[in-house]
């Protein structure tokens, strides 16, 4: 009666939750990223270098990093629903105003501003899940959720690519269209959200009252499990070794992650296709990535490992990025990026499980915001040494090869911070 009663809650707040923000991630990632379609005309248009473009790319996790910490806590203290409303809305009217950018400095103003206005909405997501999903479950809810990053270029760069094909329509450039079209579901979707989002279990009205019961004690029981272990206050969240340790981790995936967002539509068109074609082919890796995350996520949460899946997942990505810098025809490109979308995506839902495990209460809102904000720094740093090295080159094979070596950083990182636990581990147990 037991198991019966929580599938039964389990698989309703699956339905009720994780759809609707894979949706509001759909169309966040587009946001973050349509930037990589629009540079294939709006560099010369507006005169960007790649040393700019890649700067400015980038300069968006400048203001995620700064906000990213006072969004999460406020989150935590006003609720997902009024806080990811506002942030939804914010993002939306500011990525809209990215059509209107004259030159550099309002490129780079606008990215700023952008990543200002999304901040604590990743790490947002992932403490709200921890309020209503059992850590045991949590890997592959997690892996759900992001999954809509890589469905975001499955779906968005067709429809990117195609945007771009407006180029004169009403007087206006096709990268203009691409902004404007794109920034119109995240405003809308604000405000479905005030009305539709709940905060915790306990305002769950949509759940039998037998249910919410469960799933209330469930949630309070797994808190006071950790209670003598997990730190709680907002401090210990900040300073704990283990959280920059993972935010270092974050940092490399982050790197890739943005690598591919950023250049892969112009690593695509060296070889000389149209926009229209490049939209669909960069579609392909991020189609593969989807099916293989989720099925390695629930691979880690069957065997409750969280190390390995993300230092394999790490070396894969490496790999990729080396091979793409090695790459002479479409094909060969496509495949490597293929890799890489595989080990990126692969690596977030085992890494991002982790944290809650020794976190909770504030300390795990600032914890987690700690990891994205620190992490996504690195979102900077590959766009950013992508471009100077482009430049300076010609070629994209050096920045590749500088993106594989962080994120080699990362896989060793992980190996390093789990042998260290295993060691803090044992004296207690033999005590």
């Amino acid at each position: 009666m037991a198991e019966e009663l929580e599938t039964r809650v389990l698989r309703k707040i699956t339905l009720r939750i994780v759809p609707f923000i894979m949706l509001l991630y759909f169309v966040a990632f587009i946001d973050r990223v349509n930037v990589g379609f629009a540079a294939l005309t709006m560099n010369k248009d507006i005169g960007l270098s790649a040393s700019a473009y890649g700067f400015g790319a980038g300069i968006f996790f400048w203001g995620y990093f700064l906000f990213e910490v006072p969004s999460n806590l406020a989150l935590d203290k006003f609720g997902a629903r009024i806080w990811i409303a506002r942030v939804m809305i914010t993002w939306g009217l500011v990525s809209g105003a990215m059509a209107f950018v004259q030159g550099p400095t309002s490129f780079y103003v606008l990215r700023f501003l952008l990543g200002a206005a999304e901040a604590g909405f990743f790490p947002g997501i992932i403490l709200y899940l921890s309020y209503w999903f059992p850590a045991r479950q949590r890997a592959a809810v997690t892996a759900l959720f992001m999954a809509a990053a890589p469905l975001s270029t499955v779906l968005g760069s067709p429809v990117s690519g195609a945007l771009l094909e407006m180029d004169g329509v009403l007087g206006m450039k096709g990268w203009q269209w691409l902004f404007l079209i794109e920034a119109l579901p995240a405003v809308l979707l604000g405000f479905v959200v005030l009305g539709y989002m709940t905060d915790r279990p306990e305002q769950a009205r949509w759940l039998a009252a037998d249910e919410r019961d469960w799933l209330v004690r469930t949630m309070k029981a797994e808190l006071a499990s950790k209670a003598g272990t997990a730190s709680h206050s907002i401090w210990r969240g900040l300073a704990d070794i283990r959280v920059l340790a993972l935010a270092l981790v974050y940092f490399g995936t982050s790197a890739g992650l943005y690598t591919l967002g950023v250049w892969a539509p112009q690593i695509i068109k060296q070889f000389g296709l149209s926009s229209f074609a490049v939209g669909f082919l960069n579609a392909v890796p991020p189609t593969v990535a989807v099916i293989v995350m989720i099925l390695w996520a629930r691979h880690s949460d069957r065997t409750a490992e969280r190390t390995w899946h993300v230092v394999l997942a790490c070396a894969v990505a490496a790999l990729g990025l080396w091979l793409a810098g090695l790459s002479t025809s479409v094909a060969a490109v496509l495949a490597a990026l293929t890799l890489v979308n595989v080990g990126i995506s692969s690596s977030k839902p085992p890494l991002w499980s982790m944290p809650t495990t020794f976190l909770s209460g504030s300390a795990a809102a600032a914890g987690i915001a700690t990891i994205n904000s620190i992490g996504n720094l690195g979102g900077f740093v590959g766009p950013a040494m992508i471009g100077w090295i482009k430049d300076q080159t010609g070629s994209f094979n050096g920045g590749l090869y500088f993106v594989a070596g962080l994120l080699v950083i990362s896989a060793v990182l992980t190996l390093l911070l789990s042998r260290s636990q295993s060691a803090k581990a044992e004296p207690a147990t033999q005590s």
